[in-house]
């Protein structure tokens, strides 16, 4: 039988609760930033400037409005894999890789703390 552990302990999920719940109201708050420069750049006020200004400008703008976009969608689904990971917690099945069972080390998870996979089963992706 092996010697190591199944799952973290109680105070260990604590912890991570607490680093993930930090990372969320973050990830939100910054959700929000993207959510609302995308909303306010409707007008940049380049009504007076010359045409050929004008079209780089609103170029940029157009360029702008899809990397906002992109960013949102990004960090939306951060939002959510971190709500999941606290789900996870609840659950008591937080920081096991869901390909090899073994424990994620703390080093990983506190980093990336939505993390389902160890670094050996990510290797094994490749």
């Amino acid at each position: 039988m092996s010697d190591e552990r199944v799952r973290y302990s109680d105070a260990d999920l604590q912890e991570f609760k607490a680093v993930i719940k930090e990372k969320i109201e973050k990830a939100e708050n910054d959700l929000k930033l993207i959510r609302e420069s995308f909303i306010n750049d409707q007008n940049n006020g380049t009504d007076d400037t010359s045409p050929t200004f004008k079209a780089f400008e609103e170029g940029a703008e157009t360029l702008s409005k899809e990397q906002n976009s992109i960013l949102a969608g990004r960090q939306e689904k951060f939002v959510r894999d971190l709500k999941n990971a606290l789900i996870r917690i609840e659950n008591k099945t937080y920081g096991i890789c869901r390909v090899t069972g073994k424990l994620i080390p703390k080093e990983r998870l506190l980093a990336v703390p939505h993390a389902t996979l160890s670094i050996e089963a990510k290797n094994m992706q490749k």
